[in-house]
């Protein structure tokens, strides 16, 4: 998701799934297919680097588990404490939090 407009869209009436590290808001679109905006503030995470790690790692899981997801846009919102995440920890709870929105959007 590239425009505000696609970031307040979910804003407004969200799904969330979340741990104390990552936050995952979700909200069907008629597109067909899903997408993904992410949001890792420099208030949490100093280093461009490790904003950058954390991006990478989020989409690289988006992208595996596009195919089994429902047509949602997502905004991924890293929070406090996520920079102490090691790559393998971080895809396991991104790997979580896709299963709970799949299973979220097959009850709603």
């Amino acid at each position: 998701m590239l425009t505000p407009n696609h970031f307040n869209f979910v804003f407004q009436q969200p799904q969330r799934a979340g741990t104390p590290q990552i936050t995952i808001l979700g909200r069907m679109n008629t597109l067909g297919h899903p997408r993904i905006g992410l949001t890792v503030a420099k208030k949490y995470v100093k280093r461009a680097h490790e904003r950058n790690r954390i991006k990478r790692l989020t989409r690289e899981s988006f992208r595996l588990s596009q195919h089994s997801l429902p047509a949602m846009d997502f905004v991924v919102i890293a929070k406090k404490g996520v920079q102490e995440l090691d790559n393998r920890a971080l895809t396991e709870i991104l790997e979580k939090l896709w299963r709970r929105h799949c299973r979220q959007a097959r009850v709603s």
